[in-house]
């Protein structure tokens, strides 16, 4: 108890004196956020190759440089997750455990009422959505210095709770980030014939897209930062009971692991030989068996 206490105060501390700490979050009150959802959903919806957004400044900076400050070097602790293979070279957070203490009030707010509707009102998804107090895939992720993210799309099903993933949003903590680095968050085409939008991982912004069948999207290209820098993020994922079924094909829907593609000409063939193997798991293996492999896909 005293611990938390200490955590609190550490936090409060940092946070300018004038606002409670659930408006010091946000640069709009937070009792606005379903309007404004409202007032971004046609920008949404029509946005290519498919429903996203992407928003500069939603967070008040300070409290951003102080979840940055309470960003830990990821890969350290035993919990940390490594994902190394061809598809991707990437750290990752797992649950809450890692959080500091401004980076858990976020996520508590980002998975809030007022932000949910928020999401609820932009995406004009009709299910209601459900935030995931576990994490699966989400928290700190960190890539570091010739680390990547092969373009995917998301796996459809939470493995714990068995609803259907719908949203992504992705909290981006760079700063001083120059264009030579890379890191570019990429949305590719249906078809995966080019790359439609490209997404600097600066410092204060967040994008925020509907996690379907050909919402292909990554990081595929190896980060070229200096050593002593990498890629941070704040990523959270939301749910629904049920979804429209032309999101989805039928042999998908319960997949829980996530799909790569090769870009074509560009992308290595170890990564699709790797590929095939974790695709011919997904459609003849037992879902234990699956588990099993996405849990040796991490390192």
């Amino acid at each position: 108890m005293h611990a938390n206490l200490g955590r609190q105060a550490y936090f409060l501390s940092k946070l300018p004196p004038t606002f409670p700490i659930e408006m010091n979050f946000f640069k709009r009150p937070i009792d606005e956020m379903p309007a404004q959802g409202l007032e971004q959903h046609a920008q949404y919806s029509s946005a290519a190759p498919f429903p996203h957004i992407v928003m500069d400044d939603f967070f008040q900076a300070d409290v951003l440089r102080t979840l940055l400050s309470e960003f830990p070097e990821l890969g350290k602790e035993a919990g940390d997750i490594n994902y190394v293979n061809p598809n991707e070279s990437k750290f990752a957070s797992k649950g809450e455990g890692r959080l500091g203490p401004g980076a858990r009030e976020l996520v508590h707010l980002l998975n809030s009422q007022p932000f949910l509707e928020y999401l609820q009102n932009l995406t004009g998804i009709k299910e209601t959505l459900i935030p995931d107090p576990y994490l699966e895939g989400g928290g700190y992720h960190q890539i570091k210095p010739g680390g990547f993210l092969k373009v995917h799309v998301d796996f459809h099903k939470h493995r714990l709770m068995n609803l259907d993933r719908r949203i992504n949003v992705l909290v981006y903590l760079n700063e001083d980030w120059k264009e030579e680095y890379g890191g570019h968050f990429e949305l590719w085409e249906r078809d995966m014939s080019k790359c439609a939008v490209r997404i600097a991982p600066l410092f204060n912004r967040m994008a925020i897209f509907s996690t379907t069948d050909y919402s292909w999207h990554g990081h595929p290209d190896a980060l070229k930062c200096p050593p002593d820098r990498s890629r941070r993020s704040l990523a959270l994922y939301y749910y629904t009971n049920g979804r429209p079924a032309d999101e989805i094909s039928p042999e998908n829907r319960t997949r829980i692991t996530t799909t790569f593609t090769a870009r074509e000409g560009i992308d290595s063939s170890d990564m699709k030989r790797y590929n095939g193997l974790v695709n011919f798991a997904n459609d003849v293996l037992p879902p234990f068996a699956v588990r099993w492999i996405k849990k040796f896909r991490k390192g």
